[in-house]
């Protein structure tokens, strides 16, 4: 969807910002025992650190990575482009979920003796909602407002 260096640098922004704040609702929510109005604060509070970790991730090895595979089985013009987008998020979660739980890991519990077992654990306990997230909600969410930022640009660019 973004067609300059400048929107996909927004693009990325916002797409991390919304899921790394929802996953991090999801696992406070997850330590407390239940979603309560409190868990959006601590989540706003607490967020930052993985989301710098995940936007650099994301932004300079991550998107393309994703794509190298999406591009392996879909042929961008050829096939339906519902299922390149379908692709490159399932392939993007599959490769930032494990390194960050594992940064998160280390970040919140230090290196101890079970840190493989916590790291495998947080990583499970993520996946399907870093993948319903990005599948149902917030990638078609951020799409949306992507479109609405930019949306002559996007039109130009249609144009041209």
């Amino acid at each position: 969807m973004p067609k300059t260096k400048f929107q996909s640098f927004i693009f990325t922004l916002l797409m991390v910002f919304c899921m790394v704040y929802a996953m991090t609702c999801y696992t406070i929510a997850g330590k407390m025992g239940g979603l309560t109005y409190s868990v959006f604060l601590m989540a706003i509070k607490e967020m930052w650190i993985e989301y710098v970790v995940v936007f650099l991730l994301v932004f300079f090895i991550i998107t393309r990575a994703a794509q190298k595979l999406t591009f392996r089985i879909f042929r961008p013009g050829k096939d339906n482009p519902i299922f390149i987008t379908l692709s490159i998020q399932c392939c993007t979660v599959c490769l930032i979920v494990p390194p960050i739980t594992l940064f998160a890991t280390f970040f919140h519990n230090g290196f101890t003796a079970d840190w493989f077992t916590q790291w495998i654990s947080l990583a499970f306990y993520c996946f399907p909602a870093a993948l319903c997230l990005q599948v149902f909600f917030i990638g078609p969410f951020v799409r949306m407002l992507f479109r609405r930022i930019f949306h002559r640009q996007l039109k130009d660019n249609a144009a041209v």
